[in-house]
């Protein structure tokens, strides 16, 4: 148990916590997004717009609360990517929404005598 609590306390002082608590996270989206029939994806997605504008949110606090150059750029990074997912998703869902729209009948042509 004390070896448990010595690596937690060494990972909380360090920026190792962080880069650990990503690749988990990255792997773990992965994974689930990976399971996913391909017929779901897209309505998967646009249904999950607002999740992707409470990660802009979390990403534009980080930001503000940045320290040293480093979490400056991580958190420019973080805003810029998730601001360009959350409008990919609204284009998305457009586009989706505009494959049930009924087109209009085409009038046949009139024969000229």
């Amino acid at each position: 148990m004390e070896t448990m609590e010595s690596l937690a306390d060494a990972l909380m002082g360090s920026n190792l916590l962080y880069v650990y608590i990503f690749v988990l996270a990255a792997f773990t989206g992965y994974e689930v997004i990976s399971r996913v029939p391909v017929i779901l994806h897209t309505p998967l997605m646009s249904g999950s717009n607002f999740v992707h504008g409470v990660v802009l949110v979390g990403s534009m606090f980080a930001l503000a609360n940045a320290q040293n150059p480093l979490q400056i750029v991580l958190g420019f990074l973080a805003v810029l990517l998730g601001a360009a997912n959350a409008a990919g998703g609204y284009v998305v869902t457009e586009r989706m929404l505009a494959m049930f729209k009924k087109k209009p009948a085409e009038q046949p042509a009139a024969k000229e005598a």
